[in-house]
């Protein structure tokens, strides 16, 4: 089995993003091959990067991966919905405002992972972690349902999804009450997740 994991690069001010700074310490599960890269955080160009993989590399499964500042815990997403509504830009100034992901489809895709079976061995690696059912209208949204439909259409054997990671611990020191999770155990959830693959 061949996976494509992506992580984003920093955006919205931050230094570091958990999303491919995890990734990059991910492990390929046994007998899997493991293909990681790092994403453009930027409406469209992150969908094209990342189709220009998959046709590429031609994965068994696509799992993208993205911050969710604010979650206590790793959080893969159900459903991704056509639409991009940004609150702030993204790294090259563009903000789309109650526009769709793709004109003409379906109004929401669901994750083809599985979800709930990622969800249970990752709190059995000791992390928390739930079910999303929304992955927002910014980037992180906009991936999730440009690759489900590329796949949808142009590799329908081909599983794929999101998941969110929290802040990082350096991300939250000069903000309070906000949730955080160490890289380790950032680590360790996706470990478990692609395990179950």
């Amino acid at each position: 089995m061949k996976i494509l994991l992506t992580g984003f690069d920093p955006f919205g001010g931050e230094k570091i993003n958990p999303a491919y700074e995890a990734v990059k310490k991910v492990t390929a599960p046994d007998g899997k091959e493991l293909i990681k890269l790092e994403v453009p955080t930027v409406f469209g160009k992150s969908i094209k990067i990342v189709t220009d993989a998959i046709e590429l590399h031609k994965p068994d499964a696509v799992i993208c991966i993205g911050q969710a500042g604010g979650r206590a815990a790793v959080t893969p997403e159900r459903i991704a919905i056509n639409i991009a509504d940004a609150e702030s830009a993204d790294n090259e100034g563009n903000r789309p405002i109650d526009e769709p992901v793709i004109f003409g489809g379906e109004n929401a895709l669901f994750s083809t992972l599985p979800v709930k079976k990622m969800i249970e061995a990752i709190n059995s690696a000791g992390v928390p972690a739930r079910i999303s059912n929304s992955a927002g209208t910014f980037v992180c949204n906009q991936l999730m349902y440009g690759v489900l439909s590329y796949c949808r259409i142009h590799c329908p054997d081909t599983i794929a999804g999101f998941i969110h990671v929290p802040f990082l611990p350096q991300q939250v020191e000069n903000r309070e009450n906000i949730p955080s999770m160490t890289l380790e155990d950032m680590v360790k959830a996706l470990n478990a997740a692609l395990a179950v693959l």
